[in-house]
Parts: structure tokens; sequence; C-alpha cells
């Protein structure tokens, strides 16, 4: 499967050529599969830990192997926008390569992912009401100084990066079924469609996103990009609308694609923690959940739910304890 954009192609032989690059940098995320998971669905089930890696996501793979492009090409200064998880990848393979880096987020964006920006050294600015706001100041600080801008989903290295999470589960579990991942821009399903799809056309990939920021899923639905009203708690979903590129490459590749309710994404949250013992963000967990919804669907299957993050403040894990914690033990 190649998907062209502009001189840079996406495709299963360039994850392959940015594996040279992202192993560089980390190492290959846990497989691990849980058996309390498995009983409680009706199926095996692995998770992929993402939530393992440097930055606290998966984002790191596509960070470094945009940043070490850019690199090649004697860029001094990149700038990119986010709720989070992109920008701390950004920031982080920045650092690693030696480039400056601005990262824009949206006012009362989460502390925890704030201070991990600027723990890199990365400049942090704190602009907007949303994530559509920040990106446009992001544009206006990225004409004003020249900086390089870095799409969060919009960027053929960084969806080729990410898919080395892909080519690393087919080595563990080749008789994969299914997989289940979060969308938020959206460059994972893209990467996961990019490599999954052209090893085994078989394997069912199912999406999952908040009922409170479903643009991408409304997209999805209607086969056109759609904007949609962005209010979800959970910054690994908080996108108000479906982006270009990867939206070309998964809008006829999914089986299913799951809404969660912000409560259903908190009791995520509390299952992580529950059955893996890792803490998970919002996105992050909504896979057990999605998986909770279809689990008639995916009956005997082998399935993988990806981890895709950690990054959550800790006044929502208080909450979440709170309130899964009494309800567990009625």
């Amino acid at each position: 499967m190649i998907n062209t954009i502009g001189e840079y192609p996406i495709s299963f032989n360039e994850v392959i050529r940015a594996e040279q690059v992202v192993y560089q940098f980390i190492q290959p995320t846990p497989l691990i599969h849980y058996q309390s998971l498995s009983d409680v669905l009706g199926k095996d089930v692995y998770i992929k830990h993402e939530n393992h890696l440097p930055g606290g996501s998966f984002k790191i793979r596509g960070g470094v192997n945009v940043m070490h492009h850019l690199k090649q090409q004697d860029v001094k200064g990149v700038i990119t926008f986010t709720t989070g998880n992109h920008g701390i990848s950004i920031a982080t393979a920045a650092k690693l390569t030696g480039i400056e880096a601005t990262i824009v987020v949206p006012k009362g964006n989460n502390p925890e992912k704030n201070q991990r920006i600027k723990d890199t050294g990365a400049i942090l600015v704190e602009a907007g009401e949303n994530f559509e706001e920040a990106a446009k100041v992001g544009r206006e600080i990225q004409k004003e100084r020249g900086l390089h801008y870095i799409h969060p989903a919009n960027e053929p290295h960084l969806i080729n990066g990410v898919g080395t999470e892909f080519i690393e589960i087919l080595k563990e579990l080749p008789d994969m079924d299914a997989i289940i991942l979060p969308i938020g821009g959206g460059s994972e399903l893209a990467a996961a469609v990019t490599v999954l799809k052209t090893v085994n056309p078989a394997i069912e990939i199912y999406a999952v996103q908040a009922e409170a920021s479903k643009a991408a899923y409304l997209s999805w639905k209607s086969g056109a990009i759609i904007e949609s009203p962005n209010q979800t708690f959970a910054g690994g979903f908080a996108t108000g609308s479906a982006f270009e590129i990867p939206f070309e490459i998964y809008k006829k590749q999914l089986s299913d694609f799951i809404l969660l309710s912000e409560n259903e994404i908190r009791e995520g949250i509390f299952l992580a923690l529950s059955h893996t013992h890792n803490l998970a963000e919002g996105a992050g967990a909504a896979t057990i959940m999605a998986a909770i919804k279809i689990r008639e669907k995916l009956r005997g299957k082998k399935v993988v739910l990806q981890m895709s993050g950690c990054n959550e403040t800790m006044g929502c894990v208080r909450h979440v304890l709170k309130q899964f914690v009494a309800t567990a033990k009625e």
C-alpha cells in the first residue's frame, strides 16, 4: 500500500526505512497477553504498551523520524500545535536531534503534559481556548519567526515512523485477527492501515473516539471531512476535524468505529489500572472499553488493544479511583 504525498510516499517500504531511524532512539515496546482481560472479553487479548516509550506515548516514533529528516535539511527551528502527546514527541525528538522547538498548546491544557514539554527545553506557548485556536496561533508564530511547521497528522515521515509499532506487533503475533486503536488526528490509524493491510488485508482494524469530540467518526460515516464540536476531557481525542492525509488512507479500511461517553473513557482508565497496573490516559485506555462494547464481534479472536499513552492528570486519576473503586466494591 503506497500513498504518495508530494515527494514523500507513505508505504510499507518507507516504514521499513523508518526503522533504521526510530531504533536509534527507542526500544520496541512490550506486547503482553492479559488473561484477566481475555476472560472478561471472551477473546485472547494482548495490549501493546506504547505508554512505555519516551514522552509516554506512541508519537515519539513519528517525532524522531520527522526530526531526523529535517536535520538532513539543516532546519534550525520547528513549531507545532498540540494538546500534549504530539508536542511532547516533537519537543523530545528536537532535543535529541539538536533542533529548537516551539510548542503551542491551548489555555488550560493538561499541566503534566505542559511540564513534560518544558522539561525538554522547548518553548511552550499557551494560547487559544481549544486545539483549533492553538493551531491558528501556531501558524501565526511560524510566519513571524520563519520556523518549519510540523502538522500533528498530515506528515508522511511522521506516519511512516509510527508504522514501526505495527511491524513490532506482527513479528510477535503474526496470526493476530484484529486491533483497536484510539483516534485523534489519525496518524496512527493511517500507519496501522499502511502496515497491517499490506501484510494481511484480513486483519480487522477498529477505531475508537470520544462522543464529545467525534469529528473523525462523522467524517468516516460520511466519507468526507466534517468539523464537529471538540469538548472531550481526553486530550488524545481532542480534535475538531479529521485531517486530510490520514483520512484518505483509513477512510475505507476500517471494520467499525466505536464512540465512548466521557464516563466510559474514565472507566477505561480504571480498567487499565485494574487489569494491567499501568496508568493510561483517557485515549490510551479507551481501547479496553471499545473491546467491551463490541465483544461479540471479537469473540474467539486474537485481539490487540493499543495503550497509546500514559499522560493523564493526577486530578483525573483521583476522580477515577474515587468513582470506580467504590463501584467495584459494590
